[in-house]
């Protein structure tokens, strides 16, 4: 059987062709040609359990860069380590060599036998005033005064030895922390100053997962918030958890979430990249059938099917699973809803509004 459908304008009068035709001429053609819903038309929306998921795209990041500096201006020697070196917390790196560390390393070790030598001379005066105060030939306030002079010797000393190692320090360059080496700063032979990285480390364990969530859904993430990282070369799902939301927007206002191997032991590439599905508090959502949806003005509706007729019902779709979806809002379980032509019958209801120009 062949159908023929007249178009229909919403909120303007009727083409001059269609004048003759009425609102219930138009209701009639279309309760003849489709009838009133009849039960077999028609589902009852059921109440289910389900898990909503939010998905996104991902990529492993570092948490943090550490670069090895200089602490002092000098000539890189001895650097042997490229991109992609492993090193351990402590092990050398290079070294630091030129005028101005060997003038520093100079004057430290000329401040420490100075300061030693200030020492020793202390001491003995110090324990030439306690022989002699048996005797009486010296004061306990004299005693006093040396025993000050020997602890501020002693502390000068004490410093002094201090600058010299960290002098020493300082022309040694050592990871700070077990990592990879990202970057190699600098050259043998090349002049640094102060502060100037010579080796970036990425360090070990120091990865996390960072993707970019959008929409309404972001009020549940939270940390703790368990989900799957899927990699896009195929490998085989990594169960993560939300460690930290930074609080950072993305592009398009959406909200980046950090994430971390659910696991110990979980070993990742940086760069590597795949979906992050995150699995959301369970709900209990109202599912009818997708084709029962009707879409109009940027709202979505249903028909519902009553012992009085039938009438559209706005409602707010939720997820969708396989040939259904479920409803978040504004539909009841149980509730009789059409299935078959109801963009049909929806638009039929609506004709009640327009009106014939005289």
């Amino acid at each position: 059987m062949k159908i023929c459908c007249f178009p229909l304008w919403r909120g303007a009068p009727l083409r001059p062709f269609a004048a003759a035709v009425s609102a219930a001429a138009v209701l009639s053609f279309a309760a003849s040609v489709f009838g009133q819903a009849s039960d077999a038309n028609a589902v009852a929306a059921q109440l289910h359990a389900i898990t909503p998921h939010l998905v996104a795209y991902g990529r492993v990041e570092p948490i943090q860069l550490v670069p090895v500096e200089a602490a002092e201006a000098g000539v890189v020697e001895g650097l042997r380590v490229v991109p992609g070196t492993h090193v351990r917390a402590g092990q050398p790196l290079a070294t630091l060599s030129g005028p101005t560390m060997r003038t520093l390393l100079m004057q430290s070790e000329a401040d420490v036998h100075s300061a030693r030598s200030a020492l020793d001379a202390a001491q003995k005066t110090l324990a030439i005033q306690r022989e002699q105060l048996p005797s009486h030939l010296t004061t306990r306030q004299a005693v006093h005064q040396a025993e000050s002079a020997e602890a501020q010797a002693q502390s000068s000393f004490d410093n002094a030895q201090s600058r010299l190692n960290a002098a020493r320090q300082m022309m040694t360059l050592t990871a700070p922390t077990s990592g990879l080496v990202l970057a190699v700063n600098s050259a043998n032979g090349q002049l640094v100053s102060a502060g100037q990285p010579v080796v970036t480390l990425q360090p070990a364990a120091g990865l996390w997962l960072r993707a970019d969530y959008y929409g309404s859904a972001l009020t549940f993430i939270h940390a703790g918030l368990a989900g799957r990282f899927t990699p896009s070369d195929g490998g085989s799902p990594i169960g993560v958890r939300v460690c930290s939301i930074p609080g950072m927007l993305a592009i398009g206002g959406g909200e980046s979430v950090s994430l971390c191997p659910a696991q110990p032991g979980v070993s990742w590439l940086n760069g590597e990249a795949g979906t992050v599905t995150l699995d959301l508090p369970r709900q209990n959502l109202v599912a009818v059938p997708t084709r029962a949806l009707v879409l109009n003005q940027g709202k979505w509706w249903v028909m519902i099917h009553t012992a009085k007729g039938n009438h559209p019902q706005q409602v707010v779709p939720g997820p969708t699973h396989g040939w259904n979806t479920f409803i978040e809002s504004g539909l009841a379980p149980g509730t009789q809803v059409i299935v078959n032509n109801a963009y049909l019958l929806f638009h039929a209801s609506r004709t009640e509004q327009f009106e014939i120009p005289d």
